[in-house]
């Protein structure tokens, strides 16, 4: 049996994937990007700021310079290059947050629990949190903080293309449902500016975009209302927008949302869903680790094409049209039946 040279490497890489996860993830809690942001610094002066220990300061950062986030120059002096720009705060998408939410000790912890997911079908984060990821989070508010600012993020990465994937010209009104802190929707509506917008989500989220719709020019054409999207969705609206919402609950739950949205939808609006699609066997290895991280974390899944329309005919709607919207997001849209 042959194999490819480079075949134990990547196995490697694999192996000692965590490694490379946590030592970011520390990196990102000190803020050492946004002290390199001026320039340059040495260790010694980087541990000061950061009040940690300089020869294990430094120990952590060449191995990351080794891994190419950071640059090594001589005299343990540290500079950016363009990886790490990505974890600087001000970075116009500031990847630092999602390092710091996936570093997270209740994030390892539900991973560590991986083996009892695969042996009982559970949820591996309620195993070990006693609570799932929601509850979790909404009982400490540094942690709700830190997962807003992550999702923030993700949205601000993909929502141009995704905003323009489906055209809203005919929308009056847009409901974004599950819509954090209103990334998405600000984007959809700078691109359509004669269409208002709904935010709506849980209280303590929602409790967190003022100060977002504020900084877009938009508060005053965006109406924030909160609840839970098990119980009711604004009505009224023409079109009603999830995006990575129904990945986090497993088909009974994804199916009551969705009955939700379409007790309080008109005839002619719109589902518009901005989701993974799983790809055929030996192919889409992202969507496919992402499927694992909802199952340990959220307690959901990912879907194949064919889980999707089964999933939306079995919520009272057909889908009208599906096409990419970007790298790894897919544009459903669905009608009402």
């Amino acid at each position: 049996m042959s194999t490819r040279p480079d075949a134990l490497a990547e196995l490697m890489a694999i192996v000692t994937g965590y490694q490379r996860s946590r030592a970011l993830m520390i990196a990102a809690e000190l803020g050492i990007a946004d002290l390199l942001r001026d320039g340059p610094r040495s260790v010694d002066d980087l541990a000061r700021a950061t009040q940690t220990h300089a020869p294990t300061l430094y120990r952590l950062l060449r191995a990351l310079a080794a891994a190419a986030v950071f640059k090594e120059r001589p005299g343990r002096v540290f500079a950016l290059t363009p990886m790490s720009e990505f974890l600087r705060s001000d970075a116009a998408v500031p990847y630092g947050h999602l390092a710091r939410l996936f570093g997270r000790d209740y994030q390892w912890a539900a991973w560590g629990a991986l083996s009892h997911s695969v042996r009982t079908g559970e949820n591996a984060a309620r195993h070990v949190l006693g609570v799932d990821v929601w509850t979790y989070r909404q009982e400490r508010p540094e942690e709700n903080v830190i997962f807003n600012d992550a999702m923030l993020a993700a949205s601000l990465s993909r929502a141009p293309a995704e905003a323009r994937a489906y055209d809203f010209a005919r929308c009056r009104t847009i409901a974004d449902i599950g819509g954090g802190t209103g990334a998405l929707l600000t984007v959809i509506l700078r691109i359509y500016p004669n269409a208002r917008g709904i935010l709506f989500d849980q209280p303590h989220v929602v409790a967190d975009a003022r100060p977002v719709l504020d900084a877009a020019g938009l508060a005053d054409r965006v109406t924030i209302e909160d609840g839970s999207f098990f119980e009711r969705v604004p009505a009224g609206a023409d079109a009603y927008v999830m995006r990575r919402i129904l990945h986090d609950w497993m088909d009974e739950e994804a199916t009551a949302i969705l009955r939700s949205c379409r007790a309080a939808m008109t005839p002619g609006a719109r589902l518009v869903l901005f989701e993974r699609v799983v790809g055929p066997p030996n192919e889409d290895p992202a969507s496919k680790f992402v499927d694992l991280l909802m199952l340990v974390g959220a307690g959901g899944r990912e879907r194949t094409e064919a889980e999707w329309r089964s999933l939306l005919e079995a919520s009272s709607f057909r889908l009208e049209s599906l096409k990419r919207a970007g790298p790894d997001s897919y544009l459903s849209v669905g009608a009402p039946t």
